[in-house]
């Protein structure tokens, strides 16, 4: 980790899980992408990805309840159990730190990008049998290497042509069961010990606060401006990571 005291690095984390919570609660999505992307300037991915573990957890149990839960599993199962094979086979590759760093940058920069251009795809229910796990692999591979969830998940999501609450109950679905497999990745490693578990855990009371104050207001904005300022927060991060460990790699 950097030079931070325990006590600033506390707050620190507190603080990011909270914003993270907070887009979540505005907007569906961001705890993984927001966390994942902040905490990595002070701490290694790994290290990250783990403190990430319960409250992810814990946020998308919360966002996923709802009628027309076991309808949905059932639909998306073949993307979820892409996601599965892709963190599995990935294990191991968010160690390399330098690379992780830099895969997180262009992932976060993919992402913001999709974002500020609204783009969108269709897909028809006929390609979703061979398409949703193809998906779900790819995801899988992202989150090993990275520790986020979105890439190419949320934009196949998006392009089912859900309703509203179903699209949140999906994507919480989604990063559900992507948390729990890269959870299993890392303790597999060695990552998740006693003491992160800990950490982990008091870092959901943070997370939750963020969620439920992002609730609020997210009744009280307007989401696409939000959604504008939360996509070029996330491409100015994302250039900043992939410059800093591209060079770093450069130069090693």
């Amino acid at each position: 980790m950097s030079g931070l005291s325990f006590v600033s690095l506390g707050l620190a984390v507190a603080a990011v899980f909270m914003l993270g919570g907070f887009v979540k609660g505005v907007v569906g999505l961001g705890l993984p992408t927001i966390t994942m992307g902040l905490l990595s300037l002070v701490m290694l991915p790994a290290q990250a990805a783990a403190l990430l573990v319960v409250p992810s957890l814990v946020t998308n149990l919360w966002q996923i309840g709802g009628p027309g839960f076991v309808a949905q599993l059932r639909r998306l199962a073949p993307m979820l159990a892409g996601v599965c094979v892709g963190v599995a086979t990935g294990t191991g590759w968010m160690r390399d730190t330098g690379w992780a760093g830099f895969g997180l940058g262009l992932a976060l920069m993919v992402y913001a990008g999709l974002g500020l251009l609204h783009w969108r795809l269709q897909v028809a229910p006929a390609h979703e049998a061979w398409l949703g796990p193809l998906v779900g692999i790819a995801t899988g591979l992202v989150t090993a290497a990275t520790g986020v969830f979105v890439i190419p998940a949320v934009p196949y999501l998006q392009a089912l042509g859900l309703a509203k609450e179903e699209l949140v109950r999906a994507l919480g679905l989604a990063f559900l069961v992507a948390t729990i497999a890269l959870g299993a990745s890392l303790g597999h490693g060695g990552e998740l010990h006693a003491p992160v578990l800990l950490g982990s855990a008091i870092a959901v009371l943070p997370a939750l606060l963020g969620m439920g104050a992002g609730q609020w207001l997210r009744h009280r904005v307007a989401a696409e401006t939000f959604k504008t300022l939360f996509f070029s927060g996330l491409l100015m991060l994302g250039i900043y990571l992939a410059v800093r460990h591209g060079l770093h790699l450069w130069q090693g």
